[in-house]
């Protein structure tokens, strides 16, 4: 379903499965594969990406070449995914940014989160495990990886690695 088609702008190569629901001003750039029972919400822009089943995005997300969303991923507003897969379940709710990342199943990634991956020369990979809960305003720096059922307390800069089932703090006074 478009909920208002003339505003919706598809690649020649879009694909969109069935029971899908694209709201108004979103545009599919190249290569892009929306699977069943997805809604995309309005003002996103999207561009060599794959959505599972179930998936949510937006409003005003953008997803960039390599983002790869599994089943039931919640993408939400003014969330930017750059080469990153997203394992079945993950919540990224809003004003973030994960680039060059995998994220595993189920962890909740709270509001205004970055991976940090780029040092001004090379690009790095930040990895967090199943069932984390990174809290609102923390800062990746990669290569970095925090391990499963693991929690970032909010306004922390992570620079090394945390220990599965850890609480990982980072604050200056």
């Amino acid at each position: 379903t478009l909920t208002a088609p003339e505003t919706v702008y598809f690649a020649l190569d879009t694909f969109i499965g069935r029971d899908t629901v694209v709201g108004p001003h979103v545009i599919f750039g190249p290569n892009v594969t929306v699977e069943s029972e997805v809604e995309i919400k309005g003002f996103c822009h999207l561009e060599g990406c794959h959505i599972s089943r179930g998936g949510q995005v937006g409003p005003f997300a953008r997803l960039r070449p390599g983002a790869e969303l599994a089943d039931d991923v919640h993408i939400g507003n003014f969330v930017e995914i750059k080469n990153a897969i997203l394992d079945e379940g993950v919540k990224v709710g809003h004003l973030k940014y994960l680039g060059d990342a995998h994220v595993g199943e189920f962890t909740n990634i709270g509001a205004g989160t970055i991976t940090c991956n780029y040092d001004g020369v090379n690009k790095h990979r930040t990895t967090i495990g199943a069932r984390a809960f990174i809290g609102s305003n923390t800062m990746l720096v990669a290569p970095v990886r925090v391990g499963d059922d693991t929690m970032t307390g909010s306004g922390s800069v992570i620079t090394k690695e945390v220990a599965d089932q850890a609480l990982a703090l980072g604050r200056a006074v």
